[in-house]
C-alpha cells in the first residue's frame, strides 16, 4: 500500500488504488482497527509499520508459489490482531489461501475483482493462432508466450477456486460476478456493494474545450486480454475520417526494440503489436506513456478525446469509472460487468468486443458530434457519482461486515 511503502522507502505501486482509497475511507470511522497485511520478498520476519491511522504488516514469502511458512507467520498475526472481520481482496493470490488454511475459524469476507478462472477461457480473444504459438527468445527463456500466460491463469484459478470454495461471505458489483460467484461459491452469500475510487478522480472534471482533438486514451495494454489488438485494428478506419486521430497507452512500452537488450526482451504479444503497426503504418499514431501514477494517469484522461475499454473480459474495470467519473466520453467493450456501469447510447457507446469496426465507428461519432460528446460526458459523470459515492459506499461496507461480525 502507497504509505507503507513511503514509511519503509520503497518505491510506491500505482496499482490498487480502489484499497487505497477504501483504507482511507476505513481509517477515518471511529473505533475502527484496521490493520492490512501483504506479502513481501526477501524479509525472514513479519514488519511492522504504522502511520498514524492503519497498521501494516509485511509477511514473509519465499515463492509465488503455495508457501506452507506463510501460514505459520499469519496465524501469529490474526493472534496478534484478533479481527472481528477478515477481508480478502482478488481471489487468486496463495498468500491468500495460506492465510484460510492457517485461521479456519475466522470470518472471512473475499472481494471479487476479476476471477482469472473465468478470464483464462478468454485469453486468446481474437489472436491470430499463429500469434498464439508464437514464441520470442525472451518467451523461450522465460518459458513465458501466450498459451503459457493462459496456464498461469489457469493455475491462479485453481487458488481461486479453492479461496471461493472456503468463504462464506463474497462482496460483488455486477451482475457478472454475482452469476460467477453462484457458481464458483454456491454457498457462500454475496453482498452487494460498489467500489470508491482514487481521490483525484472526485476533484476534476473533462472539458471538451481542454482536450486533445482526436486523442484515444487506453489505461493499460501490456497482455492479450486487454484489448489492445482490437485497437490497432480499428485504428485506420478512424484514420481515414481523421487524420491526426493519436492513440495514448499507459504502462510499459511493449514494443520498445531501440537497443538489443530491448529487442531481446520482446514478448510475442508486443512483437504482434509491432506487425499490426507496421501493417498498418500507424507508429506514428501510438504511444506508450509508461507507468502512470495517479496523477499522471488524471491528467493524461483529461486530455483524451475518448477513452477506450477494448478488454476482451472484464468484471467492472476501474479504469472505466474514473473515465466517466472525470466525465470523459467513453467507449467500451460488452464484456463482463461493463453494462452495469455505463448505460449505452446515454453515458457512451458499448460495442461487442471483437467488433473493431464498431469500435472505430463509435469513435467516429463522438469525434464528429460535440454535443454527443458533452452529453455523454455529463450523463457519465452523473452515473459515476453515484455508484462510486464515497459515503455510500463505506456505509454498505460496513453494514456488511456488521452483518458478518454478528452472524
Amino acid at each position: 500500500m502507497p504509505n507503507a511503502s513511503k514509511l519503509m522507502g520503497e518505491k510506491g505501486n500505482p496499482l490498487g488504488g480502489w484499497m487505497a482509497s477504501l483504507a482511507e475511507s476505513l481509517s477515518q470511522v471511529k473505533d475502527i482497527k484496521l490493520c492490512i497485511a501483504y506479502p513481501k520478498n526477501n524479509i525472514v520476519r513479519i514488519e511492522e509499520v504504522f502511520d498514524g491511522k492503519v497498521f501494516h504488516y509485511a509477511i514473509p514469502r519465499k515463492t509465488m508459489n503455495y508457501d506452507h511458512s506463510m501460514e505459520v507467520h499469519f496465524a501469529q498475526l490474526v493472534a496478534k490482531c484478533n479481527p472481528d472481520v477478515v477481508h480478502l481482496h482478488g481471489t487468486e493470490f496463495a498468500h491468500g489461501l495460506a492465510l484460510m488454511k492457517a485461521c479456519p475459524r475466522e470470518k472471512y469476507v473475499v472481494s471479487i475483482q476479476g476471477l482469472v478462472s473465468i478470464y483464462a477461457k478468454h485469453y486468446f480473444s481474437g489472436l491470430p493462432p499463429k500469434v498464439v504459438e508464437s514464441c520470442t527468445l525472451r518467451d523461450f527463456i522465460k518459458r513465458d508466450n501466450i498459451p503459457k500466460g493462459m496456464e498461469n491463469y489457469q493455475k491462479l484459478g485453481v487458488i481461486e477456486q479453492e479461496i471461493l470454495k472456503n468463504t462464506q461471505h463474497v462482496i460483488g458489483r455486477t451482475e457478472w460476478d454475482k452469476a460467477c460467484t453462484r457458481q464458483l461459491a454456491p454457498n457462500a452469500q454475496y453482498h452487494f456493494c460498489n467500489e470508491s475510487l482514487r481521490g483525484s478522480f472526485y476533484e476534476h472534471s473533462w472539458s471538451l474545450s481542454d482536450c486533445q482533438n482526436h486523442s484515444i486514451f487506453l489505461s493499460q495494454g501490456g497482455y492479450p486480454i486487454k484489448g489492445l489488438h482490437f485497437v490497432l485494428e480499428a485504428l485506420p478506419a478512424i484514420r481515414e475520417r481523421f487524420p491526426d486521430v493519436h492513440v495514448y497507452v499507459a504502462g510499459a512500452n511493449i514494443i520498445n526494440t531501440a537497443t538489443i537488450t530491448k529487442r531481446l526482451r520482446l514478448t510475442s504479444y508486443g512483437q504482434y503489436i509491432i506487425k499490426l503497426l507496421k501493417k498498418h503504418d500507424l507508429f506514428s499514431c501510438v504511444t506508450f506513456l509508461g507507468a502512470q501514477n495517479e496523477e499522471d494517469m488524471c491528467k493524461r484522461f483529461l486530455q483524451a478525446h475518448v477513452f477506450v475499454s477494448p478488454s476482451s473480459i472484464e468484471n467492472s474495470p476501474n479504469s472505466l469509472g474514473e473515465a466517466m467519473l472525470l466525465g470523459v466520453p467513453s467507449v467500451a467493450s460488452a464484456v463482463g460487468g461493463v453494462a452495469d456501469l455505463m448505460l449505452h447510447r446515454k453515458e457512451g457507446f458499448i460495442y461487442q468486443y471483437d467488433a473493431s469496426y464498431m469500435l472505430a465507428h463509435y469513435i467516429c461519432e463522438i469525434f464528429s458530434n460535440d454535443h454527443m460528446a458533452e452529453e455523454f460526458s455529463k450523463n457519465a459523470k452523473k452515473r459515476a457519482q453515484t455508484t462510486h459515492n464515497r459515503e455510500v459506499n463505506l456505509n454498505n461496507l460496513l453494514t456488511i461486515y456488521r452483518a458478518i461480525r454478528e452472524a
